[in-house]
C-alpha cells in the first residue's frame, strides 16, 4: 500500500514538472521578450560609458595574452598567436540580456559571457592560422532584431560606432599592414557587413583582406561592393562567406530575425548562401560525410565530431539536417528552446567548425601564393 502511495506521489510529481516545463516552453519567447525589451526611450546621453580601446580591457580577446580564442582541442591545435602570419578582426554576436538600449563594457559578468559564448565557440576558430582581434563593445538590445524601430537604429549606430573605432585602432596599432580576415556572427555581422560597405571596400585596405566571413544574418548580394563579391571557390580571397542554418522542417518564429535596410531594393535581392560543406555559393546538397567536424565547446567534453550535419543552400537559406542532437550545456540550450524548433542560429559556426578553419587556412595560403 504504502510502495503503491509513493508510486502515485512520484507519478504526479512527474506529471507536474512535465506540465511546468510545457508551460514554460510555450511561453519563454514571451518571457525572453519582456526581459529584453528596453525599460526607457533611448536617450544618447544616457548611453554607457564608450570603450577605450588603448585598454586591453576593451577588448574579449588579443593574440598577446591567453583568453577564451585559445580554446583548443588535442587533435587541432593552436598557433603561438604573436607569430600568426595574418589577423582576424572578429565581431562577436549578441551578448547582453538586459533592459537598456545599450549594453556595457564594464560588466564583469556580461563581459565574461561573452568569452564563454562568443569568442571561445566562434573566434577560436582562427587560432589556428591568425591573431585573434576582438573588441568588446556597447551592444544594441535584442529588440532591435525582433522589433526595428528608429530607436533600435540608433542603438546599432552607437554599436557600430565602437566597432569602427575599434577597427581604426587595429589598423592604426596592430595591423602592421599585414593580410587579415574580417569575421562576425548576428549582430556582429550586421555591424561588420556595414564596417565592410564603409572602411574596407575600395579602399587601400582592401588589398590585404583575406576574406570577410559574414555570418548568421541575411547578407542581401545586391548590398555588397564589387569590390568584395561573393565568394565563388574554397580557395578564393577578397569576397565574403555567409550562411544561415535552419533545419529542413524550419518555421519562422518570433526570433527569425529582421532589420531595417536602407534600401528597398537591396533589402529585396537575394540574399547570399555559400554552403561551409563546399565553399561554393550554389544549391547541390553536400552530404554530412563531407563535415569533417562539428565541435562544441558548450559540450561537458569537446571533441570532433565528423559527419554531423549535411548542408544545401535554398532561397538564400542553408538547409541543415543533424545527424544526432547538438551536445550543448544547460544555458545553450535555453538559448536554443528560445530560438525555436530548427533555428541553429546559435551555433551556425559549431557544426562547421572545422571546415571554416580549413577553409580559412586555404584561403590565407591562396592568399600567399598570390602575393608572391
Amino acid at each position: 500500500m504504502v510502495k503503491q502511495r509513493a508510486g502515485r506521489i512520484v507519478g504526479y510529481v512527474l506529471v507536474g514538472i512535465v506540465a511546468v516545463v510545457a508551460f514554460v516552453a510555450m511561453f519563454f519567447n514571451s518571457i525572453v521578450r519582456t526581459m529584453t525589451r528596453p525599460e526607457a526611450p533611448f536617450d544618447a546621453k544616457a548611453l554607457p560609458v564608450a570603450p577605450d580601446y588603448a585598454s586591453p580591457a576593451a577588448w574579449s580577446s588579443l593574440p598577446d595574452r591567453e583568453d577564451a580564442a585559445d580554446v583548443t582541442v588535442p587533435v587541432l591545435p593552436g598557433i603561438d598567436q604573436r607569430t600568426a602570419p595574418a589577423d582576424v578582426f572578429y565581431v562577436h554576436p549578441t551578448t547582453y540580456i538586459g533592459s537598456k538600449w545599450n549594453g556595457p563594457i564594464d560588466d564583469a559578468k556580461l563581459n565574461a559571457a561573452t568569452d564563454r559564448v562568443a569568442t571561445r565557440l566562434q573566434a577560436s576558430v582562427w587560432n589556428t592560422c591568425c591573431a585573434i582581434y576582438a573588441p568588446r563593445y556597447r551592444q544594441a538590445n535584442l529588440t532591435g532584431f525582433t522589433q526595428p524601430s528608429d530607436e533600435s537604429d540608433h542603438a546599432f549606430d552607437t554599436a557600430y560606432g565602437d566597432v569602427v573605432t575599434a577597427f581604426r585602432y587595429f589598423v592604426a596599432h596592430h595591423h602592421r599592414d599585414r593580410p587579415f580576415f574580417l569575421a562576425a556572427h548576428s549582430q556582429g555581422t550586421l555591424l561588420a557587413e556595414r564596417l565592410l560597405r564603409e572602411e574596407i571596400a575600395n579602399q587601400p585596405l582592401r588589398k590585404k583582406l583575406i576574406a570577410a566571413y559574414l555570418i548568421g544574418l541575411p547578407i542581401p548580394i545586391a548590398g555588397l561592393s564589387p569590390d568584395t563579391p561573393v565568394c565563388a571557390k574554397p580557395d578564393q580571397t577578397g569576397c565574403v562567406v555567409s550562411w544561415n542554418a535552419r533545419g529542413p522542417q524550419f518555421v519562422p518564429g518570433d526570433f527569425e530575425f529582421r532589420r531595417h535596410h536602407p534600401s528597398p531594393q537591396i533589402a529585396a535581392s537575394a540574399i547570399v548562401c555559400v554552403n561551409p560543406l563546399s565553399f561554393l555559393a550554389d544549391e547541390a546538397e553536400v552530404p554530412a560525410s563531407a563535415n569533417i567536424g562539428a565541435l562544441f565547446f558548450d559540450a561537458k567534453e569537446p571533441a570532433v565530431l565528423p559527419g554531423f550535419a549535411s548542408a544545401r543552400c535554398q532561397h538564400g537559406t542553408l538547409i541543415t539536417s543533424l545527424q544526432g542532437r547538438p551536445p550543448r550545456d544547460f544555458m545553450s540550450r535555453l538559448l536554443d528552446l528560445a530560438m525555436g524548433p530548427g533555428n541553429y542560429h546559435p551555433i551556425d559556426y559549431q557544426l562547421f567548425y572545422v571546415n571554416l578553419r580549413k577553409n580559412a587556412q586555404a584561403r590565407l595560403s591562396a592568399f600567399q601564393q598570390n602575393q608572391r
